[in-house]
């Protein structure tokens, strides 16, 4: 009897240690497969997340691309819109300085005043012709201011135009039908360190002007006002 009840608590311990074998690799088993289940999980959401933030950079790249299209051709735009732009001014400085030419604005600024004078004396034996101011002397003046970047130039204060004329009437001369009487005033619209020297040089407009009995008197304005052409005779 004592040995039948040695056996029983022996079977019973063994079962014990067998049961709590069972239960404890149950448990480790169970928790090592969640484990891997939550392991899996979240190697899955990283790899979403990891595909999400690529998918997002390429969307960013592209969009990059195209921004910098976009302001390439932004730039290409505001090229041609400058471009434009000083076409339109420079037609406009154009008109400005056809209006100026034709005499059809009024115009201010510095320039020169010549004066051409009939000779104080003229000897007894000579022609008086030969001693007084011609349309020709006054063509001369004219034409020199011109070349030498005159934009407007006025007779007695009547200002020219490219359609005026002057012919040689006595002592006097007729621009455009109005008859002037000596001096002749040439007021020209310019820069004065240009025009000045261009009247002054050797063997030019003054010498020839003096050569001829001519008085020449070149003063340097700091302004000068010309009134706009308002009839011109001519047709």
């Amino acid at each position: 009897m004592k040995k039948i009840q040695g056996n029983y608590v022996i079977l019973s311990l063994v079962c014990f240690v067998l049961g709590f074998i069972i239960s404890f690799s149950y448990q480790y088993a169970k928790e090592e497969t969640q484990e891997k289940n939550l392991t899996d999980r979240q190697w899955q959401k990283e790899y979403e997340y990891r595909n999400k933030i690529i998918e997002q950079q390429e969307k960013n790249q592209k969009l990059h691309e195209e921004l910098v299209q976009k302001q390439q051709k932004i730039r290409e735009i505001e090229k041609e819109l400058a471009n434009q732009e000083q076409i339109y001014y420079n037609l406009v400085e154009d008109a400005e300085k056809l209006r100026m030419y034709l005499g059809k604005v009024k115009v201010r600024g510095q320039g020169v005043e010549v004066t051409l004078s009939d000779a104080s004396y003229i000897p007894s034996e000579a022609s008086a012709t030969d001693y007084i101011v011609h349309e020709q002397h006054v063509f001369s003046v004219i034409n020199e201011l011109l070349i030498s970047g005159a934009s407007a130039v006025a007779v007695n204060g009547q200002r020219l135009s490219h359609r005026s004329y002057i012919v040689c009437n006595g002592p006097t001369i007729e621009i455009d039908g109005n008859q002037h009487p000596a001096p002749f005033v040439i007021t020209a619209i310019g820069d004065p360190d240009v025009l000045i020297p261009a009247l002054n040089i050797a063997g030019g407009v003054k010498e020839q002007l003096v050569n001829d009995n001519i008085v020449v008197k070149i003063a340097r304005k700091d302004e000068i006002i010309l009134e706009p052409i308002i009839n011109v005779n001519n047709s």
